[in-house]
């Protein structure tokens, strides 16, 4: 998990993000695979409330304290599986947010079922990612960042996991320098998965 420096040069204002992607005011929100909680604050920030959800215990302690220092007390940690999280979250959401973690997904397809099984109906998804661009191109504080370049995944890519499981894609957005988000609604039953 890069350091604060690191995330703050790459989305200095991650507020800024979030309302690119389209979270509102009074929303139910899932940051999945939320790591350090550097979008789970400016989530916390907004959102009715928020279900912080990684496996790892250690960075949900760090987004426990990120999320403690904005003030916000409507905040869940979850320490859990990703493909699990209709366990742990009873009620349907209105967004689920997914930065920086889809490209490296061992099994995309049942990810996305379990994204769409939390969302109510018109609920909707994001995934943020690294463009596919070469890894060598994609320099943050004088270094190559992100995953292997043959990880990266284009928006289309995103499209045509997430599709069939009930999700359609709305837009794209742009989320310079090195980035886009990928949004999604939920509007159906999932087609059947093969």
């Amino acid at each position: 998990m890069p350091d604060a420096d690191w995330w703050r040069a790459l989305w200095p204002d991650p507020r800024d993000v979030i309302l690119a992607l389209g979270v509102e005011a009074g929303m139910d929100v899932i940051d999945l695979c939320s790591g350090d909680g550097w979008f789970t604050a400016p989530l916390a920030s907004l959102a009715r409330k928020v279900f912080a959800i990684d496996v790892d215990e250690r960075m949900l302690e760090q987004a426990t304290k990120r999320v403690a220092a904005v003030g916000a007390e409507n905040c869940e940690f979850l320490q859990a599986d990703a493909y699990d999280i209709a366990s742990f979250v009873a009620q349907p959401v209105d967004f689920v947010l997914m930065a920086n973690t889809f490209h490296g997904v061992p099994d995309p397809t049942r990810l996305a079922c379990a994204m769409a099984a939390v969302l109510r109906p018109g609920g909707r998804a994001a995934i943020v990612n690294w463009h596919r661009r070469p890894r060598e191109e994609t320099v943050v504080l004088g270094q190559p960042r992100g995953p292997r370049t043959e990880m990266r995944m284009s928006p289309d890519a995103v499209q045509a996991v997430l599709e069939p499981a009930g999700l359609r894609h709305l837009r794209t957005v742009e989320l310079l320098p090195y980035h886009y988000g990928a949004v999604f609604e939920k509007t159906c039953a999932p087609s059947s998965m093969t």
